[in-house]
């Protein structure tokens, strides 16, 4: 064969070759148009062949619950297909009620969702279903109903509330910024340690010494939540590449610190059961941490761990300790940090808030025939001495006389939900009330932060923040909670909402009679995408104290 004929194949097959290239191109640019116009008028984001709405969901990642209110508010059911399941996202109560009790069984956490989490959650009450977290939940639901924890919650929610004040009203004194949504984080993480676990944590010291534990779990919780639209978090997680190697670099914080409280417990439990009756009174006074053993959860679980049937190890123990962190701590602080910037930024809100503050200190002084002392808010002693009276008035019932505090914190919550969507798996095909269709294997979210938002849920007013609206003749009065699902709803309704509404009350009417706050000029205030809707710029402020006649 010569050169020349050679060459007449060689242009032939890069004829043919071309051709093959700019065909396949007309079947795919076919494609893509055929699925466009089939989809030109279905409601929710532009979807394409293969990855569905994942390129429209990733470049809206940052605001996505912005992203997914405004289509909720043009539909109360939202498809959100992606390379590899289907989310449908709600906010109509309807719908919520059939996600949450009605067909509750067909709507689990499912096996996508625990694959996300499982690094960081393991198997406790928050990625478990069935009989694993039936057990789980009627041991949480006994010791959240039990007094002794109550009261001892209330002792540890006001020394921690004091705590955050001293550090305060240090600042106040010389002129600091502060970051309210860090000193949150850790007076929360102290708090949750000590009720939960029965163990000082020290974030909040003087000094707000850095912490590991506190730095490493924020860094895990949003890896996970971006797992969700991450195609390829396996591959990175094999390869150990990436996020996923920070990932694992945190979990082993994460874990030593766990496994070193569940160590330490144990160890005082056995130490306490080891000692003769004649010497424990000796022994408890030498030891006062051992006389609240009874109080934390964990220590419960750990003497629940000593019946061979309950199978509970260190692991399941671990499990559960990290699933009351993230319960008690994050959400906790991060509803508060909301508060405090709503309630500054509505200065009616705040005058009224303080009206009622003022009000029941006067009143409860009254009826505990007890002079409140004077103060000058220049003299540090004074001021002190008269915040920690307060302190000392305020209780589990006398929080809640507190309506307007309640409504403050319920519409903030109703704006702000600590858990601004909570995706369920699909077991089985089926219909929601508004006709909307799911299918087994696909996932079922609910979406507070958009419920709070939609007019067909609040009226024409439910981007206001308007506590008012919870109010009836003075009285605080409670939604549906599949309207208001900021603590879930159903049998999955939040076991921790009246410990999280004591602590919140309890910092919130301390910091509220006796400080003002002014956001630092020019601070951006918008939500971090994560598990938890925390600030991503964090709070900064000025803190001022009030004068005794205010």
């Amino acid at each position: 064969m010569g050169n020349q004929e050679i060459d007449l194949l060689w242009c032939s097959s890069e004829d043919a070759c071309g051709k093959g290239w700019l065909v396949l191109a007309c079947v795919v640019l076919s494609w893509i148009i055929i699925h466009r116009w089939s989809h030109r008028n279905r409601k929710g984001p532009k979807t394409w062949p293969l990855v569905g709405a994942a390129i429209e969901q990733l470049v809206n990642y940052n605001r996505m619950h912005d992203w997914i209110a405004k289509y909720l508010s043009e539909s109360n059911s939202v498809v959100v297909p992606m390379p590899f399941t289907t989310y449908t996202y709600i906010a109509d109560p309807a719908n919520v009620e059939h996600v949450l009790k009605t067909n509750f069984a067909n709507y689990p956490k499912g096996e996508v969702y625990q694959s996300y989490m499982q690094v960081l959650l393991g198997d406790g009450i928050f990625n478990s279903d069935g009989e694993l977290w039936r057990k789980q939940r009627k041991t949480a639901s006994f010791e959240f109903a039990s007094k002794n924890l109550r009261d001892f919650s209330t002792v540890v929610f006001r020394d921690y509330s004091l705590k955050l004040h001293s550090i305060l009203t240090r600042a106040s004194f010389q002129g600091l910024q502060v970051d309210m949504q860090e000193l949150l984080m850790r007076m929360t993480l102290d708090s949750i340690c000590k009720v939960g676990f029965g163990v000082e944590i020290g974030t909040l010291a003087p000094n707000l010494p850095d912490n590991q534990f506190a730095q490493a779990f924020d860094t895990a919780n949003i890896i996970v939540t971006y797992r969700f639209i991450d195609p390829v978090w396996k591959i990175k997680k094999f390869l150990n590449l990436g996020t996923e190697a920070l990932l694992d670099k945190s979990m082993k914080i994460i874990d030593d610190f766990t496994y070193s409280v569940i160590r330490k417990r144990k160890s005082e439990i056995r130490e306490a059961q080891q000692s003769s009756d004649k010497n424990l009174q000796m022994h408890l006074l030498n030891n006062p941490n051992l006389i609240q053993m009874k109080h934390d959860i964990l220590s419960r679980f750990i003497e629940l761990g000593e019946d061979p049937e309950s199978k509970l190890t260190d692991k399941s123990l671990r499990d559960i300790v990290l699933n009351f962190v993230i319960a008690g701590r994050d959400t906790t602080a991060t509803t508060l940090s909301w508060a405090i910037y709503m309630i500054m930024t509505h200065p009616e809100v705040a005058e009224k808030l303080h009206k009622e503050l003022k009000t029941l200190e006067e009143g409860l002084a009254q009826e505990e025939k007890v002079s409140l002392h004077q103060y000058d808010k220049e003299d540090i002693v004074s001021f002190n001495q008269r915040v920690n009276q307060f302190a000392g008035l305020l209780n589990y019932d006398s929080l809640g006389r507190l309506y307007y505090l309640h409504a403050v914190i319920t519409e903030t919550l109703r704006l702000y939900p600590a858990v601004p969507q909570d995706p369920k798996g699909i077991l089985e095909d089926d219909v929601l009330p508004d006709g909307t269709k799911v299918r087994a294997g696909g996932m079922v979210t609910y979406v507070p932060y958009s419920m709070g938002r939609m007019e067909y849920n609040w009226g024409a007013d439910a981007a206001s923040f308007k506590p008012e609206r919870w109010l009836k003749d003075g009285y605080f009065q409670n939604a549906s909670p599949f309207k208001f699902t900021a603590f879930q709803a159903g049998p999955r309704i939040c076991l921790g909402k009246d410990s999280a509404y004591l602590q919140m009350k309890m910092v919130t009417a301390i910091l509220c009679r006796f400080f003002t706050f002014t956001l630092i000029p020019g601070h951006s205030v918008e939500y971090r995408m994560m598990t938890i809707l925390s600030m991503k710029h964090g709070l900064k402020l000025t803190v001022a104290r009030r004068s005794s006649d205010e």
